[in-house]
């Protein structure tokens, strides 16, 4: 199942729209932490996804599509991660620590926390930071688990 983060673009669309008309969108604040609409859709790129989104995955669909993707962990205290994880990033320092991302803003990254709460916050960070492909395993480490898969343990 894929749903996308939509609340951070459209209330850019809203404030780049509210110049050129009078009847602008108007965009609430998302009420829930994986919003799966708000306001005006945003521009399709050229593989129909929407851009400037996190995609969120469930475990399956993450698992499958993170491949050669940079696999970033945003979860603090280290509780564990998954396999092939490149990147611990906390969720509250990605801006602070911007400089350990790839400078291609394009480049396919792939983040998770525990819960989906964390990565949530990341996610936004990402986006406005300009960077275009991100995914993000909905529900977190306790999806993974929860359908079958296993996590590597925490550093000690």
């Amino acid at each position: 199942m894929i749903r996308t983060r939509t609340a951070a673009a459209a209330a850019v669309a809203a404030l780049l729209l509210g110049g050129c008309s009078s009847a602008a969108p108007s965009v609430g604040l998302p009420t829930h932490d994986h919003p799966t609409s708000a306001g005006s859709p945003p521009a399709m790129t050229d593989d129909a996804e929407p851009a400037g989104q996190v995609r969120l995955l469930d475990p399956a669909d993450f698992e499958a599509q993170s491949g050669g993707r940079l696999l970033i962990n945003v979860h603090i205290p280290d509780e564990g991660s998954l396999t092939g994880t490149a990147l611990d990033l906390p969720y509250n320092e990605v801006s602070a620590r911007a400089a350990e991302l790839p400078a291609d803003k394009a480049a396919p990254l792939a983040i998770y926390c525990m819960s989906g709460n964390m990565s949530a916050i990341a996610g936004r960070e990402l986006l406005a930071l300009g960077y275009t492909d991100v995914i993000e395993l909905d529900g977190g480490m306790q999806a993974w688990q929860a359908s079958g898969r296993t996590l590597l343990p925490a550093a000690s």
